[in-house]
Parts: C-alpha cells; structure tokens; sequence
C-alpha cells in the first residue's frame, strides 16, 4: 500500500471538519420534523438536512457499513423503485426511463447497487451474492420510506425482482420484470443462439478462442462489441449515450465475479439460479417484458406471464436487450399503461 503522509492528514481532518459541520446544522436546525422528513431526519448522518440536492439521498446499507446512492424523480401516487442490471452495472443506461414516466405522473427511483457507479464500491467479495443484493433493496425500501410500490428490474435486476418478490411481497403494489428469464440456464441457452448469425469465419475463430479460454483476447472482445452485442443487446446504432456511458462505468469484477467474461457463459455464483417452480407463489401484479431480438427467449418471458397468477407479457417486436431505446414506443406506452393500472 502506498501511504501518503500528507494526504492521509488532510483526510482526517477534512473528515472530522464535515462531522463537526454536520453536527452544528443537526444542532441549529428545526425541531418539528418528522421522522419520514428524510431532508431533516436527525438520525441521518449521511445527508445534508434541510438541503435540496436534486432528489439525491445517500443510504445506510449492509447495517450501515456502506452507502448507496439513489435519486427521486418526479412525484405522484405511483412509485417506482428501478433495479439495474449488469451485475457491475449502474442505473446510467435506465435514464431513458426519465423522459416518460415522470411526465405520466409517476414518482420513479434511481439506484445504484452497492459496488455501481455513485454507491460505495467495496473489495469484499463476499457481498456480491443475489440473497445480500435483496437485503440490501430491502434496505432501501426501508431508507426511501417506500411501502405499496412497484418495483422494476431489468436484466440482472430482474433477478433481484424476482427474488425480492419472493420474500417481501407484502411492500409491493406490483412487480416489472423486463428482459430476464427465470433461470440462468434459460438465458444462457437462448443467448447462444446468436452465435448462428456469425459468418464462417468468425464463427470459427470464436470457437477457437473458446476452446482456449482465451476471454480476454482482442479477438473474442471484437467479435462481441462488433457482430453479437449489435445484434441482441441494442439494435440501433450509434448507441445511446447513457448506454456507453454505462459500460465506460462497469465494475466488470463484479460482473465477472457473478456472471463470468461474457454474455454467452456463466461461470460466476449466478451459475444455477433457478425460479421457474417458484413463479406460482408471487401474487401480486406483474408485467413481464421481452423482445424478438433479445438475449432472454422471447417465448420464455410469456411463459413467465401465465406461470405468475396475476401477470401479463409485453413483447416488442422490434426490440433486444435494451427495448426501452430501440423498440421505445412499444416500450413506454406498455410500460405506463401498466403502471397505471396497477
């Protein structure tokens, strides 16, 4: 470890000037707030009170040894907390999310998962496990005061959806789970697919570099950011921004950690997870999304819909991974329609 002397100091006492700060505004501010006031919560030692910081608000995670950061958007009856995906990703690619729900009236809420972009990104590896993550919603939930609301994800934060559902549906109004089938092992067999719309040639060349092992090549990384992520992730070039904005930000050893090097193989703990015998036991509204393109079987997510008792599919069929940019009318005008009706 290289220990700096100087900056190690001005880090302490920066730190014990912003806990003194901290304690002088808790001191002088107003004492008729409410505990659900999160602006003046006298236990939150993690925001400015009293402060307008662009609907940000820093939560206690992991029993307070890290902080997640979220952000409200818009405000009305309906509230929607957004999973991302990844795992590695942070809520940056979802911000198309921002020029349709909030005008539809609906309160939405950023966040990014412990280790993502604007959150604390711990080294322990021992956090990055599906039960820990539905935890941690769990304590976001709790630190945005949310209870009754629909909960979002996408991809990977389907998965954490699904999950979540499974063990605190009692705080859910209704539950959205776009693009992400039921098991790994689905997802992984239909992502395979695209494979088939390689050219000999690169076909060959990716099936060596496979047999090899050889994920970090530039070859297998051209092969995937030229000819399969195009095809099945997003079909509209260039990409959006907030898209390669996300990528630029990835904490890809939590997405090797969980997933594996790829899209095409799951070498990570998220290898065998499994829920399709236990879809039956969420009962409350669900929208299930997929897309033709997709990596996730479009077929797999309306069979989802009829395992769910109370659910319903939405296909775009102009759409992959990410419908919400290349098939985004179809998207939205399903998306908000069910949000409404929930």
């Amino acid at each position: 470890m290289n220990f700096n002397r100087r900056n190690f100091i001005s880090g302490t006492l920066a730190s014990l000037l912003i806990g003194a700060t901290h304690k002088n505004l808790l001191a002088a501010s107003p004492k008729h707030h409410t505990k659900h006031d999160s602006f003046l919560d006298i236990d939150d030692t993690l925001n400015p009170p009293g402060i307008k910081v662009a609907g940000i608000k820093m939560i206690p995670v992991v029993k307070g040894k890290y902080k997640v950061w979220t952000k409200k958007i818009g405000s009305g009856a309906i509230k929607v907390l957004i999973l991302h995906g990844g795992p590695g990703f942070g809520h940056e690619y979802l911000e198309a999310m921002e020029s349709f729900l909030p005008q539809a009236g609906i309160e939405m809420y950023y966040y990014d998962q412990l280790g993502n972009n604007n959150s604390d990104v711990p080294e322990d590896t021992s956090l990055w496990t599906i039960p820990r993550y539905v935890e941690e919603i769990e304590e976001v939930r709790v630190g945005l005061g949310l209870d009754h609301f629909i909960l979002y994800g996408h991809s990977f934060g389907g998965v954490l959806a699904m999950e979540y559902a499974l063990k605190y549906q009692q705080h859910l109004r209704g539950l959205v789970i776009s693009n992400m089938a039921a098991s790994a092992e689905s997802f992984l067999k239909h992502s395979n697919t695209f494979k088939k719309l390689l050219s000999p040639d690169k076909a060959k060349k990716l099936a060596e570099v496979e047999a090899k092992g050889d994920y970090d090549s530039p070859e297998y990384n051209q092969i995937m950011m030229e000819d399969l992520y195009p095809a099945m992730l997003c079909r509209i070039q260039p990409w959006p921004e907030p898209f390669t904005r996300a990528l630029r930000h990835a904490n890809y050893k939590i997405y090797e950690f969980m997933q594996g090097k790829s899209e095409f193989l799951v070498t990570g703990n998220f290898k065998g997870w499994d829920v399709w015998n236990r879809l039956p036991e969420i009962k409350v509204k669900t929208l299930t999304i997929g897309a033709k393109y997709d990596e996730m079987d479009p077929e797999d997510m309306k069979k989802m819909a009829k395992l769910i008792p109370n659910a319903t599919s939405l296909i775009c069929e102009n759409g992959s991974h990410l419908c919400m940019y290349d098939d985004q009318q179809t998207y939205f005008n399903g998306l908000i329609k069910f949000l409404k009706l929930v």
